[in-house]
């Protein structure tokens, strides 16, 4: 492999010098720019390989003859790419020492001010330049064509455009009381990685109707962390409503028969299965809600609205004029407490959870996190850009969007926010790779919110969250070598990716 990278980094130089171009008695600018890229690129290259040459060295060492031959390729490659590198950083101190005397004849023929102008844009323009790979890299590299700041509006501006026709008609009902959703998930956090098939996931919290409360049974914490919970619905009394307002019937306390009558009947005998809010009742309650009434969305005179299959959740298709879609998935959720956690309808990789189950979600506090993190970050933060990378070579490999999430996390709040800018782009992808190597040789991926002192004041956690020992999320590789042995082998299928993402762009 080192032989491989080697031969590459030298076609690089090679591709470098034979298209050079030059204007006048000087290179062309941009190729000027380029050079001092790929110098400390390979630089970079350089370093890494030597790194893996090394490692593997002392893994044979135990046989003598394979020690001496790598030791002896080892100096080879090395005094070869030194050779290269010289070669390069010759070429490039002429092309600085050239830049340097054409300005030099060019300032005698201006003012004083022009001169120490240019001086200084100069400066500025070489810590821009010089050493910024990312912006090399921003150039070549294939990225999808989305705009989803746009695109999450439009779908903000229907889901409110529903959500006021939905209080209306449902005022005086003992259905659910639907709270403003909130938009959750990847595109809502600014990094959905494909631009062909964007889902746009918003969680509608609910809260219990009037005579009604919710009491949230939370599950047991096993080997996951989104232990599976139920939320109870209970009857409260209403007597002392119904004499200062006189607008319902007490469900405990009035007959059964003067209640049919003169009432809608309670959550319980609508949407819950016993005395526990079913996620499947509640979902396809919510679609019958939005099929009968798209009509009146304005929305609707310019565009098209398919119903699509599923369910915990009420999930739909808009379609505008020019034939763009959104496919919009609406989830729902109860709140713990006062915090960002929730228990939802989301569905899990069990085999069988009955309809009862609302396991535990994390959406709204990792989304809170990146709207947290965006104002923090520079301008020309690569953050996402990194997400959106990853997520992208993850395609037919076993790790999933949300173990690559929960390493950038841990990153944001190690390294110093000022190293995420562009020049830093080449860095930070390798400080990802490399996180994840740690991770699955330690057998141990902490989730981010549990027992995580770095996690953002403006965060809010359940108290046990606070308090709790740091979950792992690679359990399972911990009780199954075998997983461990393909995560291991999928790590390096990741890795070759990514280094042919930064010599060919894609």
């Amino acid at each position: 492999m080192a032989v491989i990278q080697f031969f590459k980094i030298l076609l690089a130089v090679l591709s470098i010098l034979w298209n050079v171009r030059v204007v006048g008695d000087e290179l062309d600018e941009d190729t000027r720019e380029h050079m001092w890229q790929h110098e400390e690129y390979l630089s970079w290259k350089m370093t890494q390989m030597l790194q893996e040459l090394e490692q593997r060295t002392q893994e044979q060492s135990g046989f003598a003859w394979g020690a001496l031959l790598f030791g002896a390729l080892q100096q080879w490659q090395f005094w070869a790419v030194a050779g290269v590198l010289l070669l390069l950083f010759g070429l490039c101190w002429w092309l600085r020492k050239r830049s340097h005397e054409v300005d030099g004849s060019s300032d005698e023929e201006s003012s004083s001010s022009d001169r120490e102008q240019v001086e200084e844009e100069a400066e500025e323009d070489d810590s821009d330049s010089e050493n910024d790979l990312g912006s090399f890299f921003e150039e070549h590299i294939q990225w999808p064509v989305q705009n989803l700041a746009r695109d999450c509006q439009v779908v903000k501006d229907i889901i409110d455009n529903f959500f006021l026709i939905f209080r209306t008609i449902l005022s005086n009902s003992f259905f659910p009381v639907l709270q403003p959703a909130i938009g959750v998930g990847s595109a809502f956090e600014g990094w959905s990685p494909r631009e062909d098939y964007i889902i746009y996931r918003l969680l509608v919290p609910l809260k219990p109707p009037r005579g009604h409360v919710f009491l949230l049974e939370l599950g047991n914490r096993g080997e996951t962390p989104a232990r599976n919970s139920r939320v109870r619905v209970e009857l409260e009394c209403t007597c002392r409503m119904e004499q200062l307002a006189g607008e319902m019937l007490c469900f405990l306390h009035r007959p059964e028969e003067e209640l049919r009558r003169n009432q809608d009947r309670s959550l319980l005998h609508t949407l819950c299965t016993g005395s526990y809010l079913d996620v499947q009742k509640t979902a396809h309650w919510f679609y019958q809600l939005v099929q009968a009434h798209w009509e009146v969305l304005p929305q609707s005179s310019t565009c098209i609205l398919t119903m699509l299959p599923s369910s915990h959740s009420c999930k739909f298709q808009v379609t505008e004029h020019n034939n763009k879609t959104h496919i919009i998935e609406m989830m729902f959720g109860v709140q713990q407490g006062n915090s960002d956690i929730f228990v939802s309808s989301q569905n899990t990789e069990a085999i069988f959870n009955p309809s009862t189950t609302w396991p535990e979600s994390y959406a709204v506090a990792e989304a809170k996190f990146f709207r947290h993190m965006a104002r923090q970050v520079p301008h020309d933060s690569f953050h996402l850009r990194c997400l959106q990378v990853y997520a992208r070579m993850l395609e037919g490999i076993g790790f999933s969007t949300y173990t690559l999430k929960t390493v950038v996390m841990h990153l944001l709040t190690t390294i110093p926010l000022s190293g995420w800018c562009r020049r830093h782009f080449v860095r930070r992808m390798e400080d990802i790779m490399r996180y994840l190597r740690r991770c699955l040789e330690e057998k141990r991926l902490d989730h981010f919110f549990f027992g995580n002192e770095r996690v953002p004041e403006e965060i809010i956690l359940p108290r046990d969250f606070q308090t709790a020992k740091p979950l792992n999320l690679f359990q399972h590789l911990v009780q199954d070598p075998a997983t461990h042995d393909e995560a291991m082998r999928e790590y390096r299928d990741l890795r070759e990716r990514f280094i042919s993402l930064l010599f060919h762009g894609y």
